[in-house]
């Protein structure tokens, strides 16, 4: 069995008036989410932000301003999510990026991944996001807009 790598990318995909694209995952109902995903073999961070952006949602995120916050998270893996990580790994360290688009735009959602997505205020999107990783960069995100006004 391939393990996965305890390192992973998370891209907040949102709007200049901070509307965040949050989907809702396929093997966890209510579980909502921005982009998320492991590194593969080989894989920079941002390459892997940019692979998982496409993935999920068929988006190229080089056509738009995307950005790397330099920030990083290390989080415990759910114990549910576990088996899919060596034995002896229990923690994952998270890097963030964002996506910043000029619109609102149509996704594609892979259907094994997300079931539905929806386009929301950030502050409602950090109230529906399970992960506390997910929350805090929402929340990174409202104080980045505040501090450019």
């Amino acid at each position: 069995m391939m393990f996965k790598t305890p390192v992973s990318a998370l891209v907040l995909i949102h709007t200049a008036d901070l509307q965040v694209l949050i989907m809702e995952r396929a093997d966890k109902k209510g579980y909502w989410q921005s982009v998320t995903g492991s590194l593969e073999a080989g894989e920079t961070p941002r390459q892997a932000a940019i692979r998982e952006v496409f993935e999920e949602t068929g988006l190229d995120a080089t056509q738009y301003d995307f950005q790397d916050w330099q920030a990083t998270n290390t989080y415990e893996i759910y114990p549910h999510w576990r088996y899919r990580y060596a034995p002896d790994v229990t923690n994952n360290l998270e890097h963030l990026f964002a996506l910043v688009l000029p619109k609102q735009l149509a996704i594609k959602l892979a259907p094994d991944e997300h079931v539905q997505y929806a386009w929301v205020d950030w502050r409602e999107a950090a109230k529906r996001v399970f992960s506390w990783t997910n929350v805090d960069a929402l929340k990174r995100l409202g104080e980045r807009h505040q501090l450019s006004l």
